[in-house]
């Protein structure tokens, strides 16, 4: 297969299908909170480590196991990790007590920074280099579109046939997936070409690039920011909107529908120029957010704020994976899984510090705030960083010159 050719990669669709079983696996157990809880006789706080216990999983998965399998040709991993994917919904499905749906959770999280960093790789790989970032916010398309149509879909299965059979749809979704990857994908590595030869040590010394460590920090605050303030959106739509409990879901759809549309603007405008997408993205987030806190009791513009809070915080996700790719091509595979996990502890971050702010008595437009605040220290670190690539570009040009001379 050229990587020239202008038609959708087929090995997109099933990179696309497998994110989406996982993004489902990751959000659908927020609806469900309160059947599970009543039926392993826990309280709602502890059936709540379902959702941290996997979170937490996510970020050491997008690390330690992309480590582990840096030596390895990359489809036959993605199909392994779909594997442990598949096992850790079946034992969630299966579960008899707290105990083994915990596991489930781990042992399906742990897949989960993995495939979205080894996949962003492969995703760039099956495409012109002009294209990747498009490629990558494709595969990134099944994680929203599980937002949009999967969560309330599986929420539903869950409340009228039992929680279980969302989780045994998710295990057929993942089968489904990981035929999809045997058959689609291609056999030879396409991205091999930007394998170190050192294997896990050349994965490392990507980590000696300052940029690298700059685009994570980026990555933690800009999306922590977004994702701190929706932790706590249901009370800001309740408490401070005004809307009813039962208009929650349907005001979740159309933030799934931001997602979706600013995922895959996202990634086109960053083909055309990284850089300024990414500043233009979270300068306008952090705009967005200000007005959102100003305006929350206003019924019609919290559903504008609510569907450009989505589409902004998700056009954040192709440009900022696409950066820490650019600055470790050369081994680009652990800092993608590293960014994946930074992606998850942003999350953590965002929800700690909103949680902090309404323990606080600040009120429930205050994670909001607090959102605004984490982007805008993100733009903040991501000038300071287009800063100094400047600065260093000359650098590195008279080295070049240098060597070329000796």
């Amino acid at each position: 297969m050229s990587v020239r050719q202008k038609s959708l990669p087929p090995g997109l669709i099933a990179l696309a299908i497998g994110a989406f079983g996982i993004g489902l696996t990751e959000f659908v157990i927020m609806g469900l909170l309160p059947e599970v809880a009543a039926d392993f006789a826990v309280t709602e706080p502890v059936a709540g480590w379902l959702i941290s216990g996997y979170a937490l999983s996510v970020a050491v998965g997008g690390v330690v196991l992309t480590a582990a399998v840096t030596r390895l040709p990359r489809k036959p991993v993605l199909l392994g990790l779909m594997v442990l994917f598949i096992i850790g919904n079946l034992l969630s499905a299966v579960a008899g007590d707290y105990a083994v749906m915990m596991a489930g959770r781990i042992v399906a999280a742990l897949c989960h920074g993995a495939f979205f960093g080894i996949g962003a790789v492969v995703a760039a790989g099956l495409v012109a280099p002009a294209r990747r970032a498009g490629a990558i916010a494709m595969m990134f398309a099944g994680l929203t579109i599980a937002n949009v149509l999967g969560v309330p879909f599986g929420t539903f299965l869950g409340q009228h046939f039992g929680w279980r059979s969302t989780f045994w749809a998710i295990t057929a979704i993942g089968v489904v997936a990981l035929i999809g990857l045997a058959l689609l994908v291609p056999a030879g590595d396409t991205a091999n070409a930007d394998r170190p030869a050192g294997g896990l040590r050349g994965e490392l010394r990507a980590f000696t690039h300052a940029q690298v460590w700059l685009s994570l920090v980026i990555t933690v605050l800009g999306f922590g920011g977004m994702f701190g303030a929706f932790t706590y959106i249901a009370y800001t739509l309740t408490e401070v909107s005004g809307f009813a409990t039962s208009t929650v879901p349907w005001l979740l759809v159309l933030f799934g529908v931001g997602l979706f549309a600013g995922n895959l603007l996202g990634g086109r405008a960053a083909d055309r120029s990284l850089s300024r997408t990414l500043v233009t993205v979270l300068a306008v987030l952090t705009v967005v957010l200000v007005g959102f806190a100003l305006t929350a009791t206003n019924p019609v513009l919290t559903i504008v704020a609510l569907v450009l809070m989505g589409g902004f915080g998700f056009a954040t996700v192709p440009p900022l994976q696409m950066r820490i790719m650019r600055y470790a091509h050369q081994a680009p595979t652990l800092a993608s899984g590293a960014n994946i996990a930074a992606f998850n502890l942003g999350n953590a971050l965002g929800a700690w510090i909103g949680g902090v702010t309404i323990a606080a008595g600040l009120g429930y437009t205050s994670p909001i705030w607090a959102g605004a605040a984490l982007t805008l220290a993100g733009l903040g670190v991501l000038l300071g960083a287009l800063r100094l690539a400047r600065r260093d570009e000359p650098a590195r040009a008279d080295a070049s010159q240098v060597d070329a001379t000796v």
